[in-house]
């Protein structure tokens, strides 16, 4: 059975517009895209002696289990360059698994919702793109729309710019 999933691109090493298309041509592979958000750049969170990062989100339809799709995504972030220099330092390609339909799970290498959606813009802002109305039972009945509302500007954006991944 398909789950609906949201995925969170990022990236500030290379050409990361250019790297988001690739990473999305693979994922259609094995799922389907229905929707990618516009792209955001954004600053740094954490470690700020970095280049600014790019940031979107992806909608998909997989039957892979959430695990599955980790591994395949690792795989793609792996095959696209990916190292990790330090945590919340810079990179080629980040791909992460945001939201699963409704499911919660507590695992070492996988938690759902992803414990950051509703703390960081450069997360709520390319899934708001995708469905504001979008929430999860874990949520208590916030959607990305009041918690984005809750957020306020913690982050300097520009502006969002409209990004073709066909």
């Amino acid at each position: 059975m398909s789950a609906e999933v949201y995925l969170g691109l990022g990236g500030n090493l290379g050409d990361p517009p250019a790297t988001f298309h690739k990473a999305i041509g693979q994922i259609s592979d094995f799922a389907q895209v229905l929707g990618v958000s516009k792209l955001y750049r954004s600053k740094p969170y954490g470690f700020s002696d970095q280049p600014d990062f790019y940031n979107a989100a992806a909608r998909i339809s997989t039957d892979l289990d959430p695990l599955d799709l980790l591994a395949r995504l690792q795989e793609i972030e792996q095959k696209l360059g990916k190292k990790v220099i330090r945590e919340n330092g810079p990179r080629i390609i980040d791909l992460d698994l945001l939201l699963y339909g409704d499911e919660t799970l507590n695992l070492p290498d996988l938690r759902l919702p992803h414990p950051g959606i509703l703390l960081r813009d450069f997360v709520l802002r390319p899934l708001h793109d995708l469905n504001p109305a979008l929430s999860h039972p874990s949520w208590l009945g916030k959607s990305l729309d009041s918690a984005l509302a809750e957020l306020g500007q913690s982050f300097l954006f520009e502006s969002p710019m409209p990004f073709d991944f066909n």
